[in-house]
């Protein structure tokens, strides 16, 4: 089901993006919908989302020649942390990473520049650690799920692929039958 996806979006060589990959010498690697390709790009877009830094679409994108992945896809995976869920991530970073560390935290957030410039040490450490653990751990046990959803698709649609052959090879020999016992 998930490769079926991705699939039908394979990209030919006479279109607009198929011209721009050809007239930039962009590998086509970076927009291939492959497992490995499309896996490395969730890899790499939920890494650098997760992490509060700015310019993290930039990060991605510097990170392709390394990698090799589809760069769309990690665009995308990076645009998950995004201004309306930003401060609920950073938080959930933040008190993962209390309990990391196992600290108290702190009780009483204010969303203004002033509340954060006061705490900002008390702030810092705990959200880089919840947010190491988010950015390698989770993105990485996402990149394991992807890869195994992805592997199973192809079982699956393998395995209908040779039942249907199955049943038409059994269809074709009983109807094989039913005219030799009509013809004698």
């Amino acid at each position: 089901m998930i490769r079926r996806v991705f699939k039908k979006k394979k990209h030919d060589p006479e279109s607009k993006i198929g011209k721009l990959l050809e007239k930039y010498h962009i590998p086509r690697e970076y927009f291939s919908i492959n497992r490995r390709s499309v896996s490395r790009g969730v890899l790499v877009g939920l890494f650098w989302g997760f992490i509060p830094m700015p310019m993290q679409m930039l990060a991605a994108i510097l990170t392709t020649p390394l990698l090799r992945f589809n760069v769309p896809i990690a665009i995308s995976m990076v645009w998950l942390s995004n201004p309306f869920t930003m401060p609920e991530m950073y938080y959930m970073e933040y008190l993962t990473g209390n309990l990391i560390l196992g600290r108290p935290g702190i009780e009483h957030v204010e969303l203004t520049l002033d509340w954060f410039s006061r705490h900002w040490s008390d702030i810092v450490v705990p959200l880089y650690v919840g947010t190491a653990f988010y950015s390698i751990v989770v993105s990485y046990l996402i990149y394991l799920l992807i890869n195994w959803l992805w592997i199973r698709s192809v079982k699956k649609e393998k395995h209908l692929k040779e039942r249907e052959r199955r049943e038409r090879k059994a269809a074709a020999a009983a109807q094989g039958t039913v005219k030799k016992e009509s013809g004698e």
